[in-house]
């Protein structure tokens, strides 16, 4: 399964290739407020917690375990949405929990970053530990249909793209540069539909 295969100009895995179809595939769906998101979000994170087992980066690959289960929670939230008739409005958080959520990626980005710096042998822990804790603040929030999801999004794929290319994940590195892209789309289509 870790045999290389030509992608374009580049050598990926097809483990590598199917979480990234599945992960636009998710990214598609959570812009159309589309609850089946959930589903690939889940296969996408379990597959990707391989890949980034293999290349070292333990905090994104503990992370996707974690995205297993808040997908498992953001598909029931949504659901539960439609159960009441109505669907889960698009809102926005309020200046105590947009300071709540800020304090949560710095202190998840201490803890994650010590435990990667004094448990695991990865050259990365500190951006690794501050990406890892950005994205679960991201994903709580796209669970709950917080239009900041968004914001958190653009800027740790961004910075993504630079960890995923220093390590030689080239496809996945193409795959934040894409994620960059669809989450100024979601932002743009969320903040129509925002409830405020």
């Amino acid at each position: 399964m870790n045999d290389s295969i030509p992608f374009f100009a580049w050598q990926t895995t097809p483990l590598e290739l199917l979480s990234f179809v599945l992960s636009v595939l998710t990214v598609l769906l959570n812009i159309r407020q589309i609850h089946w998101a959930w589903l690939f979000s889940i296969l996408s994170s379990a597959l990707y917690g391989i890949v980034f087992f293999s290349s070292r980066l333990y905090g994104d690959s503990g992370l996707q375990m974690v995205f297993v289960v808040v997908s498992v929670y953001g598909w029931y939230c949504w659901l539960q949405g439609s159960k009441q008739s109505q669907e889960m409005p698009v809102t926005s958080l309020n200046l105590m929990q947009r300071f709540a959520a800020i304090l949560a990626w710095l202190s998840g980005f201490v803890i994650l970053s010590l435990f990667l710096k004094t448990y695991t042998d990865t050259d990365v822990p500190y951006m690794d530990g501050f990406l890892t804790a950005g994205s679960l603040v991201g994903q709580l929030l796209l669970s709950r249909k917080k239009i900041e999801n968004w914001l958190i999004w653009i800027a740790v794929d961004v910075l993504y793209v630079g960890l995923y290319l220093s390590k030689g994940l080239v496809l996945t590195a193409i795959l934040y540069g894409i994620f960059v892209v669809l989450a100024a789309i979601g932002l743009k289509q969320w903040s129509a539909a925002c409830r405020v």
